[in-house]
């Protein structure tokens, strides 16, 4: 599987927004996610840091 954990820093501190992300894509000001069981999500931020071998994905509030 492929899929990746999406943490969000705030303040200086991670916080698990959304497990097992499997599509993550820029629309507009925003970030969506989706997951592999069809959750969706829109975060206004912007990627920190990808480790697809860690399976993270750190984003960072704007």
């Amino acid at each position: 599987m492929c899929e990746a954990h999406a943490y969000l820093t705030r303040e200086g501190k991670e916080e698990l927004v959304m497990q097992s992300v499997e599509v993550l894509r820029p629309e507009g000001d925003q970030l969506y996610m989706q997951s592999i069981f069809g959750e969706q999500r829109w975060i206004r931020g912007h990627i920190k840091e990808m480790n697809l071998v860690q399976h993270r994905i750190v984003l960072e509030e704007d």
